[in-house]
């Protein structure tokens, strides 16, 4: 079984709306991965300009969902990876600093 030859990272902490946030797609072993594209759900967020790293700022409750990521990858034989979907939770308002 081959491995996952790509792994989508989330921060582990919780996400409030107003964030900013960066999911990372890594490639398995530090291969290379060119035409690389991020989804939320079925949609096509379009490819990365920012090599490996899919920005949302600020953070909207509609950016909650899954989210996976897809690319040529360029380890041993080249092919066409997507990684397993991950789930991503905007909870709430932003805290303000008013008491």
């Amino acid at each position: 079984c081959p491995p996952e030859w790509l792994v989508l990272q989330v921060p582990m902490r919780k996400l409030l709306v107003g964030d900013s946030v960066t999911l990372r797609c890594r490639v398995w072993q530090n291969g290379s991965v060119t035409e690389l594209r991020f989804y939320h759900g079925d949609k096509d967020l379009g490819e990365s300009l920012h090599g490996t790293e899919l920005s949302l700022s600020p953070l909207q409750l509609n950016h909650s969902g899954h989210y996976h990521c897809r690319g040529w990858v360029g380890v041993g034989l080249s092919q066409w990876a997507q990684s397993a979907k991950v789930t991503v939770r905007v909870h709430g308002e932003h805290p303000t600093g008013s008491t």
